[in-house]
């Protein structure tokens, strides 16, 4: 008797593997390690921003303003004797050019804006004069005084910056990193006179040259032995 062929079982069905998935997601340490480089970028920053206004306030070290710091050997008539020194008017007119400055018929009103300055030789407060940059009434220039307080007065038609070492070069007082006037710190032994510059009572340690003017400063030269104090602010008159 032949055998019955038997119908084969259909066949099974199988299951595609699935890709495991970690259940705990990306590592927390991943998390916090970036976590922690977010937060030391931005205290990188916020230090930087500090250190940056710290150096604005004193005054700094280098002021942008080095452009306009005028070559002294241009300069004619440079005072370069001990204080008190006269307002430098004979030569002026021959320090204009040379200073990158103008002789004014009226007072700029672009850019108007005041500072006060002081210079103290072995403690003893001394002259600042009137009528720096001011010609016998013919003329004045950007930078001027108009009396003896040793408020400076910075007048422009343009806007644009100027620097203490213009001011200086109008007052015909020789300016550089090394002196002021007949007092300079790096000459042989028994003729050296230190001196240090003070921007808002701060100490100044770049080339005063190179300061550039601001509103309100209080700017002051303190040679030789100091004052008892110095003056970290001035009371400018209402209106200036």
């Amino acid at each position: 008797m032949a055998k019955k062929t038997r119908t084969p079982a259909p066949p099974r069905k199988v299951q595609a593997p699935q890709r495991r998935s970690d259940p705990k997601g990306p590592s927390r340490f991943s998390e916090r390690r970036g976590l922690w480089l977010l937060v030391a970028v931005a205290a990188v920053a916020v230090i930087a921003a500090i250190v940056a206004g710290v150096l604005l306030t004193r005054g700094g070290s280098n002021d942008v303003a080095a452009a306009n710091v005028p070559d002294q050997s241009a300069l004619a008539g440079l005072q370069t004797g001990p204080a008190p020194w006269n307002p430098g008017l004979d030569t002026l007119s021959d320090r204009l050019d040379p200073l990158g400055l103008n002789a004014l018929t009226t007072e700029g009103q672009v850019l108007h804006i005041h500072q006060h300055l002081d210079i103290f030789v072995n403690g003893k407060h001394e002259p600042v004069p009137q009528g720096i940059g001011i010609y016998d009434g013919q003329y004045l220039t950007e930078l001027h005084t108009h009396d003896g307080t040793g408020i400076m007065h910075v007048e422009s038609p343009t806007a644009r910056n100027f620097d203490l070492g213009q001011f200086f070069g109008v007052w015909g007082v020789r300016l550089n990193a090394d002196c002021v006037g007949g007092y300079c710190k790096n000459v042989p032994a028994g003729r050296a006179t230190p001196w240090k510059v003070y921007v808002n009572g701060q100490p100044y340690t770049g080339n005063p040259g190179a300061l550039q003017l601001q509103e309100h400063q209080e700017i002051a030269f303190v040679i030789g032995k100091p004052p008892k104090q110095i003056p970290s602010s001035y009371k400018f008159p209402s209106g200036l």
